[in-house]
């Protein structure tokens, strides 16, 4: 999720536990400790294009490293915040602790993937009810953290939080709908899917991206779930086989391995770019749902060494009219 997102959650749920004076104190080191698990985007090598991914959403969004996490947030914000903010230690890891606590389990409602249960599991847990960012999601939240801080109420925060339960329940009845939807698309063209997700499209609830795979593709499509359903066909890809789309790649290569661990990352969802021939890109991930022209992807090169990384390439580049697209497909249109 946001770091916006992750901050104000954070800091609703020690405002709503709290019972005495300084909420705002509360608030911003609940805040601060909200984000803190995405430090872990830091952890990166400049000969390992890759190494961000095995990390992000890995130990420091474990269940196991909350406590650790917020004891670690709490020796530094204590004697940069809290102490001088009249709030004892404990006060301080408290806080810190529950606005920790938060962190990971919002990213598992996310579609990218987090592992709850590391070291035990390297599982990446995604319930795929929330968009990465919904302002939606994040706007009453924010609402509720200021008025509990200004008023010195836990009412707030409260509310906050309750909206945001509320609203994640609501994701998983969309999602589920979409499921549903995705379904009769497969059965109509005669397809039974091996498996199938659907995954919430930018910034909503509302518009879906249902990907399916068979025995040797993989389907996407969008769906418009809840009141005024109405599907928007998309495109299918080819799944990745390295021997048949990449015959010149070494098994042993670093590239291949790479491959791997991309295939790893995207929980299986890899195909060959058809429009670059050196290019792996996972189909998860798209400006518009009912496309498949990636977000990121993995590219390979001919000349690269035995031991040389694959490049790992992000696409934020949009059409002049995606948004407008997007638009039409939130109003049914």
């Amino acid at each position: 999720m946001d770091p916006i997102t992750q901050g104000v959650l954070g800091a609703s749920l020690p405002q709503a536990s709290h019972r005495g004076e300084r909420f705002a104190a509360a608030g911003i080191l609940g805040f601060l400790a909200g984000m803190a698990p995405d430090l872990d985007v830091l952890i990166r090598s400049s000969n390992d294009p890759l190494l961000f991914l095995e990390y992000h959403r890995q130990f420091t969004h474990s269940l196991v490293f909350i406590p650790f996490g917020g004891l670690f947030c709490a020796l530094v914000l204590h004697i940069a915040l809290g102490r001088g903010r009249g709030l004892t230690f404990s006060q301080s890891w408290l806080f810190c602790t529950l606005g920790y606590a938060t962190h990971a389990v919002l990213d598992a409602c996310t579609t990218y993937g987090t592992m709850l249960f590391w070291p035990f599991s390297d599982v990446r847990i995604a319930w795929n009810t929330i968009s990465i960012i919904d302002p939606l999601f994040t706007l009453p939240l924010l609402v509720g953290v200021i008025l509990s801080a200004r008023r010195s109420s836990p009412v707030y925060a409260t509310v906050a939080l309750s909206w945001a339960l509320v609203y994640m329940g609501l994701g998983l009845v969309q999602r589920d709908a979409a499921v549903t939807m995705g379904y009769e698309i497969a059965a109509a063209r005669g397809h039974t899917p091996l498996r199938l997700e659907a995954k919430p499209s930018f910034g909503n609830i509302i518009v879906w991206k249902v990907v399916y795979e068979t025995d040797d593709r993989y389907h996407v499509d969008a769906v418009r779930a809840g009141i005024s359903p109405r599907t928007f066909p998309g495109e299918s890809v080819k799944k990745l086989v390295v021997e048949r789309d990449f015959p010149w790649l070494d098994a042993g290569t670093q590239q291949a391995l790479d491959i791997e661990r991309f295939r790893w990352f995207s929980n299986g969802y890899v195909a060959m770019d058809p429009h670059n021939a050196n290019r792996v890109i996972d189909i998860r991930y798209s400006m518009l749902p009912n496309e498949v022209a990636p977000l990121w992807s993995l590219e390979l090169r001919r000349d690269a060494g035995p031991l040389e990384h694959a490049d790992y390439v992000t696409h934020r580049r949009t059409e002049p009219d995606t948004g407008s697209r997007l638009w039409q497909m939130l109003g049914g249109g």
